[in-house]
């Protein structure tokens, strides 16, 4: 089963968002085996609107992981380690991490395995443009 761990950032007021701390992607992590897929991302400023309704979080992360166990050797590896007390722990003012498993039977919306390989872009008349696919043989 799934499991998606989502962590959202705010950092103290002296810290601008042009300081970008959390903005590359961590290779260090991204590239875990416990993370599937490699799907780790991480996005932000916040581009909510009003701005009040993001709490004052700027920035967010988002992975997969294949299971709670997985997740757990994600949270104690070295690379985890690294990145969170070089790149937030420093500068944070608060987070908020939400973690969560996603019913079998609607891991097709996650994209994985066959699924995943179905929703490569294609090229029309030099626009990228997913591939259509069959909902209902994704959930089989």
């Amino acid at each position: 089963m799934t499991v998606i761990h989502m962590v959202f950032f705010k950092f103290r007021p002296e810290i601008t968002t042009t300081h970008t701390i959390l903005r590359p992607r961590t290779p260090q992590t991204q590239n875990l085996s416990c993370i599937k897929d490699n799907r780790l991302l991480v996005g932000g400023p916040s581009i909510t609107e009003p701005l009040s309704r993001s709490k004052g979080f700027e920035f967010a992360l988002l992975s997969f992981h294949h299971d709670r166990r997985a997740l757990e050797k994600y949270q104690a590896s070295k690379e985890h380690h690294w990145v969170t007390s070089t790149y937030m722990l420093p500068y944070k003012e608060d987070l908020c991490r939400f973690d969560f498993e996603v019913e079998k039977e609607d891991e097709y919306m996650c994209c994985f395995g066959k699924a995943f390989k179905e929703l490569e872009q294609v090229n029309v008349k030099g626009v990228d443009t997913p591939v259509e696919i069959d909902t209902d043989e994704m959930a089989g």
